[in-house]
């Protein structure tokens, strides 16, 4: 089957080389450092910190915020550093569960208010803790349905706000785009080979919509993902 026929369906037997315990360990922290790029030009979150974060920052000046399978960091790193030139405050707890990118995040330019663990999101959940807001970028693909439950699960728990899931939209289209324009990042690093294989592994919204748990919801965070979101404060009724 050619990539192209595989997207009419998840390709769950896809492995991305980043994944791979023994990768390439230069061409995966070249990955980690050019993620920044990628994730500025496609991945929308500087538009969800205006309508998600700001609003709650405007009321509270400051918020606790959980990053779930972190990568390299540049998405904590991000969103702290708006924070602090609009004048408010992010303490912004960014884990992961993959040494190598606990390594590469832990290394990289602090920024105030971000920290770093190694750890899964069970564990958080194990230690009672509870954030403002918790969010995921670009994780969702990687996992099973069975994991996705998991973490969904996990979030719902740890948020006493808003869970912000966003990951990429299985389309030809977005395969076809993500090869012509980011080929050139994939030389020396796994970023275009393991981007089309995420874009391969990634879910329709409509397959989220019929895995989501009741009391979360799916929507378009423009045109290349997919938002599954999930609100405290519209399902405090709700037994977990």
């Amino acid at each position: 089957m050619t990539p192209w026929g595989s997207l009419r369906e998840r390709d769950v037997h896809a492995v991305e080389d980043m994944d791979r315990p023994d990768c390439d360990l230069r061409r995966l922290n070249r990955s980690y450092a050019r993620f920044p790029v990628v994730n500025s030009l496609l991945s929308g979150w500087r538009t969800t910190y205006r309508k998600r974060f700001v609003p709650l920052l405007r009321v509270r000046e400051s918020a606790e915020v959980l990053d779930i399978g972190c990568g390299g960091g540049d998405v904590a790193r991000s969103l702290a550093r708006w924070a602090l030139r609009d004048g408010f405050s992010l303490r912004v707890t960014a884990i992961d569960p993959d040494e190598r990118a606990y390594e590469f995040a832990r290394t990289s330019p602090s920024v105030e208010g971000v920290r770093y663990r190694q750890a899964h999101s069970s564990e958080l959940v194990s230690e009672g803790r509870r954030y403002d807001i918790v969010l995921s970028n670009h994780m969702l693909h990687h996992l099973d349905d069975a994991q996705l439950a998991g973490v969904l699960s996990d979030s719902e728990l740890l948020t006493s706000g808003v869970a912000l899931h966003n990951d990429l939209k299985r389309s030809n289209l977005s395969y076809a785009l993500f090869l012509a324009g980011f080929w050139p990042l994939g030389l020396g690093s796994f970023i275009c080979g393991d981007g089309l294989v995420s874009i391969r592994r990634s879910y329709t919204r409509a397959e989220l919509e019929e895995l989501a748990p009741e009391g979360w919801r799916v929507q378009d965070n423009g045109p290349w993902h997919n938002l599954v979101v999930y609100e405290a404060t519209k399902n405090q009724g709700k037994v977990p």
